[in-house]
């Protein structure tokens, strides 16, 4: 018997009658979501065989890009060799060789792998083991968390709570009592006239004068991304992530360096912390490019010092009881090692640096455009923000900067580019696999786009 082949109007109409998406708006039962249907290196195509470059690249996480033949054949061994093993009571092959070669490849002393199912419950388990840590020093009261406005960590309780989103709130309860935000760190909104040097000096005081408020026996950790992606991909002025180090170090204040994003070579670089950023962290997250988007996984590092600060014979009994059914799954650990195998016998970190300046260019050049206020990345993360010019009248300024992200990846994605629009901005972040023509293409788009989208706008 033939099974029946559903339509797009069928997919359509089950996804909004009964799938709930991220982030999903209690007004999507007519949504029109894109219907994915296939993806090859670095393009997506829907239903009608439409191609689009994925300019978000899988949300950040598809660094070999789509289609690799090699990842599906180590996913189905081990599928076929052994599914899953209860992390509670085994190790297995896997696990163990990821977890050195993360060690390996961990700036400092970061030896100690936790594997968790993605990137919001490997913040959540860092902050745990952060106020574990704590308890077992004898400094109970030791346990607020210090993070910043833009900052994003996650959707689970803890790793929400320390997100600095403040649309993502709105009507969800976080954890307060514990959770500081210190401000916005992006230098786009710098007062006229301060320098960014001035800038970064008011930042990394307002750190320290937090910890010092709250009482440096309070304070637990400072959590950050080296680039606050969701946020707009902000980057920090030069310097301060090694002064945020310093002033951390100065009031006994573990730095936890949320690289969920920017490890895996999204930056040109394993870890971005210490080879693009000069730090060498107490704590690294990271998920999405451990496996390239194929299978969800996620760990935490930790440094030597805080195992050796806690570990002691009488303390043989003592459980850091926290983990998941999931935790180093031997598919995900299997996939993530011929992630990591390809990358390198493809240099594709060495590929990301040598592309990096171009992508990077075209970007900057879009700033000619009147409509776009600023454009910002680093390495293959970009981010284009709308704002209408001075003197622009109140009404034209509150539709730029509620529309105009909406707009621009419309019309992108009527030319084949999708980008991740958020509010006054688009963000996006291709696979690293991207080549020099494929920039230029992507570019180009984005460039006809904002022509449209300034003069539909009044802002030509």
């Amino acid at each position: 018997m033939r099974r029946n082949v559903p339509t797009s109007d069928d997919l359509r109409d089950w996804d909004n009658r009964n799938h709930i998406h991220p982030w999903h708006s209690m007004g999507m039962e007519d949504a029109d979501h894109l219907i994915a249907a296939d993806a090859d290196g670095i393009y997506l195509f829907d239903a009608d065989g439409k191609r689009f470059i994925d300019g978000p690249g899988g949300m950040w996480s598809s660094q070999i890009g789509y289609g690799r033949r090699e990842m599906a054949d180590a996913i189905a061994e081990q599928v076929l060799k052994m599914p899953f093993s209860s992390p509670w009571t085994s190790t297995h092959e896997s696990a163990a060789t990821l977890a050195a070669k993360l060690a390996s490849e961990s700036p400092g002393d970061l030896n100690n792998v936790f594997f968790t199912t993605g990137g919001s419950t490997a913040v959540d388990s860092a902050l745990r083991f952060v106020h574990f840590y704590n308890n077992l020093r004898g400094l109970p009261d030791k346990k607020h968390i210090i993070a910043r406005q833009k900052g994003y960590h996650g959707s689970t309780y803890l790793a929400a709570s320390v997100s600095g989103k403040e649309r993502d709130k709105s009507y969800l309860d976080t954890e307060q009592d514990i959770i500081h935000f210190i401000g916005n760190v992006n230098p786009y909104i710098r007062p006229e006239g301060m320098s960014v040097a001035a800038w970064c000096d008011a930042k990394i005081t307002e750190l320290e004068d937090m910890i010092l408020g709250l009482g440096s026996d309070k304070v637990a950790a400072f959590i950050a991304e080296p680039i606050l992606a969701s946020g707009g991909v902000i980057v920090p002025p030069e310097g301060y992530h090694k002064r945020c180090l310093e002033v951390c170090r100065r009031h006994d204040v573990l730095y936890i360096s949320d690289e969920v994003v920017t490890g895996f070579g999204r930056l040109g670089a394993f870890f971005a912390s210490e080879k693009v950023f000069g730090v060498v962290p107490d704590i690294i997250t990271c998920a999405k490019g451990i496996t390239s988007g194929y299978v969800p996984l996620g760990a935490l590092l930790i440094s030597d010092r805080l195992f050796a600060e806690i570990r002691a014979e009488e303390r043989d009994s003592i459980l850091f009881s926290n983990g998941f059914t999931y935790s180093a799954h031997p598919v995900c650990c299997a996939a993530a090692l011929k992630n990591i195998e390809i990358m390198e016998r493809e240099e594709i970190f060495a590929h990301v640096r040598e592309i990096a300046p171009h992508f990077l260019s075209r970007l900057q050049d879009l700033r000619r455009h009147n409509i776009v206020g600023d454009v910002r990345g680093m390495g293959l993360l970009g981010c284009v923000e709308g704002a209408a010019p001075a003197g622009s009248s109140p009404e034209k300024q509150l539709a730029v900067d509620k529309e105009f992200g909406y707009r621009l990846d419309a019309k992108c994605e009527e030319r084949g580019l999708l980008l991740r629009p958020l509010i006054n901005m688009c963000v996006f972040s291709p696979p690293l696999i991207i080549t020099l023509d494929e920039i230029d293409q992507m570019f180009d788009i984005i460039d006809v786009a904002l022509g449209e989208v300034g003069s539909e706008m009044g802002v030509a």
